[in-house]
């Protein structure tokens, strides 16, 4: 009897890996994405769904590295960001709700990065105060409208901290001098680089594909 549950189990072990294989090999769809073979790419003001002024400049400060990197041509985005304000567009919202063909005629972009704030800024609890950003972005053809590519990614500044020794004092201490930095200077910029790294550099699990500036591109 224990035989045919080890059996059983080692069954059901082989199974449920042969499943996880196939579900990752499986992966994004990126049938539409080689199909367009973007270029270069305009990304637009960040949405700020959070309660931080700060966080769409810094966002969007740090996105064109890894971008390039990847392989693509990015536009400037303060190049980006004036010729919006010169032609009366000032609200992210409104100009993601331009029409991609439109874009497409202004910038010359093959295709458009639309990011979403999501969370920025610190946290605060009685033990730890902890700088998060999270972002999402779509990546859209701008002749066609297609979609072409969507993710999402998230940072904080307590990855990897196991914690110290010193007890609850010790603990409540850190935290004070935590929020006292985080409420004096803008802690989470870094972490948003992080963030919009994670995001944008390709050859992740469900990221986005190389650039064809990328020595990679012709093997993915």
């Amino acid at each position: 009897m224990i035989a045919r549950l080890f059996k059983l189990g080692a069954c059901l072990g082989a199974a449920a890996l042969m499943f996880g294989c196939a579900t990752k090999q499986a992966g994004y769809d990126y049938t539409a994405f080689k199909a367009a073979k973007p270029r270069s790419i305009v990304v637009l003001p960040p949405l700020n769904n959070s309660p931080e002024v700060n966080a769409s400049n810094s966002v969007y400060a740090q996105v064109t590295y890894p971008l390039a990197e990847s392989g693509y041509y990015v536009m400037p985005v303060a190049v980006v960001a004036e010729t919006f304000k010169q032609n009366g567009m000032t609200t992210a919202a409104d100009i993601h709700g331009l029409d991609p063909k439109k874009l497409n005629e202004i910038f010359g972009a093959d295709a458009g990065l639309y990011i979403t704030i999501t969370r920025y800024g610190a946290t605060y609890t009685v033990l730890d105060s902890v700088a998060v950003v999270a972002v999402e972005a779509k990546l859209v053809d701008l002749k066609t409208g297609t979609l072409l590519w969507d993710g999402k990614a998230s940072a904080a500044s307590n990855e990897g901290n196991n914690g110290g020794g010193g007890g609850l004092v010790g603990a409540l201490v850190a935290a004070a001098i935590k929020q006292i930095i985080h409420s004096t200077s803008d802690t989470s910029h870094p972490i948003a680089g992080v963030a919009d790294t994670r995001l944008l550099t390709a050859g992740g699990p469900q990221g986005i594909l190389y650039g064809p500036r990328s020595e990679r591109y012709l093997t993915q």
